[in-house]
């Protein structure tokens, strides 16, 4: 596996780091390609082109985002320069139409990482009503098309939802993927609710911490040592009333890994031809 990162963006090279340790640890190969932030994106268009003809490599993933210096639409032109036999992180316009019609070999991470997670729980998708809080192109988009073809039935809200609490708090799946710490309260979830939080929020102030983590909590603690912390899309209330709630860290963040690593042995056997 070959990973393209730019720039010194701490949350990147942390991401970057946790998929080298479990390549590592899977016994997978993977190299990274670190370039300056200053680079032009012709740079990294370029080592992408080379990275798609090097044989050596069976998948390349390019670490997002890009430096904001490199323009509107620098990661979508990047993006589509990837070979889709290739494309471990299923970002192609290529494997994006293979999955619309529900017949893609390589899915997005974040998304088939919280399918595993569902259905290895023992969570019913079928019939259910899933909502997912989000429309990105890696996370909010997929996953509801993945849900759909498991035949739930999908509501897709964003920052101009009306109402976003009150049609969250009917789903029996919840999908939080909006980047807002905190942000889904117990009023968004449906007693016995299964919710899953995608949500990767870096906080450095103190008043936010204490009120998502509790004065007394080990994580507050551990906050007032390192200066920052990791949470997620939903505040910790919600497990008062959820059925299930995924941690964060240490809940989607892992199968995300994993399912790299998975599309990645899945592009190696389609280049030889076979399954192994």
């Amino acid at each position: 596996m070959a990973i393209v990162l730019v720039g010194d963006r701490p949350d990147s090279q942390l991401y970057v780091r946790n998929k080298l340790r479990t390549a590592d640890d899977a016994s997978f190969d993977a190299e990274v390609f670190n370039l300056s932030a200053t680079v032009p994106l012709e740079d990294v268009l370029a080592t992408v082109a080379k990275l798609n003809l090097n044989t050596t490599f069976d998948g390349i993933l390019v670490q997002s985002p890009l430096p904001d210096a490199m323009g509107e639409g620098a990661m979508q032109r990047v993006f589509d320069l990837v070979d889709p036999a290739k494309d471990v992180d299923s970002v192609t316009p290529v494997n994006v139409g293979r999955l619309v019609q529900n017949r893609a070999d390589l899915v997005a991470c974040t998304p088939s990482g919280i399918i595993e997670l569902l259905e290895r729980s023992g969570v019913a998708i079928a019939g259910a009503h899933a909502v997912v809080i989000g429309r990105s192109e890696i996370v909010g988009k997929p996953v509801s098309l993945l849900l759909l073809h498991r035949h739930a039935t999908v509501t897709i809200c964003h920052s101009r939802t009306r109402d976003l609490a009150t049609i969250a708090s009917s789903a029996d799946i919840l999908v939080a993927a909006l980047g807002r710490p905190g942000f889904v309260r117990k009023s968004f979830v449906k007693p016995g609710a299964t919710v899953v939080d995608v949500g990767i929020n870096r906080v450095t102030e103190a008043a936010l911490a204490k009120e998502l983590l509790g004065e007394g909590s080990n994580r507050f603690q551990l906050f007032q040592k390192r200066g920052s912390i990791i949470v997620g899309d939903v505040h910790p209330e919600v497990s008062d009333v959820a059925g299930a709630v995924t941690p964060v860290p240490g809940g989607v963040g892992p199968l995300t890994i994993a399912m790299v690593l998975a599309n990645t042995l899945k592009a190696a056997e389609g280049r030889l031809g076979r399954k192994t």
